[in-house]
């Protein structure tokens, strides 16, 4: 289970990293240095925070290999990617966020650390690499924006860090609700309240 989300995860946010990066105009290499922050930025922060040496993403061999391919197939094949169902790559974005904030909560919870950090890690792991690949191409974070974005990050925090939800198709759930409820957040404006002064 492990490994899967993983895979969907690095796959999703490499895809995300690479649109932003052909429609901000980026050549072969900013294609690469986006997609790659994008798909390992998240775990790299997650590490830092939870006492984890960040010199352990080195281990993920194949996983580099399977987002330097999918980053070269989209860049020789764009039209794959512009198929995002919503702008902006939205779509790319929403599975790499429920995807990754599920395994960052199971990372943090297999370790046994308390409820608090299982939170911290899902949300750092699902929108750590978004957050830095739109602060690399000049935009204002998707975490920032009106729509519901990091808050549904609470939901694998909370369920697999009380141990609540940690089987196999139990968190596959947990990961297209996530989905789900991003989509339908953009698409419908859902917005948590907000105040000006």
């Amino acid at each position: 289970m492990w490994e899967l989300l993983n895979v969907i995860g690095t796959i999703a946010f490499a895809l995300s990293g690479v649109l932003v990066a052909m429609e901000e105009r980026y050549d072969l290499m900013g294609v690469y240095i986006l997609g790659f922050i994008t798909a390992f930025g998240g775990g790299a922060v997650r590490n830092l925070l939870i006492g984890v040496p960040v010199a352990e993403l080195w281990d993920q061999g194949a996983l580099f290999t399977v987002a330097f391919v999918v980053m070269t197939i989209a860049f020789v094949f764009p039209r794959i990617v512009r198929w995002t169902l919503l702008r902006r790559g939205v779509f790319f974005d929403a599975i790499g966020l429920g995807a990754f904030s599920v395994q960052g909560a199971l990372y943090a919870y297999s370790m046994g650390h308390p409820l608090s950090a299982c939170i911290a890690a899902a949300a750092l792991t699902g929108t750590g690499g978004g957050m830095i690949r739109d602060m690399l191409a000049g935009r204002k974070p998707l975490f920032l924006q009106k729509e519901i974005y990091i808050a549904w990050t609470l939901l694998p925090g909370i369920t697999v860090g009380l141990g609540w939800l940690t089987g196999p198709v139990e968190l596959l759930a947990v990961v297209a609700l996530v989905v789900a409820l991003r989509l339908c957040s953009v698409y419908y404006g859902w917005r948590l309240p907000n105040r000006s002064i």
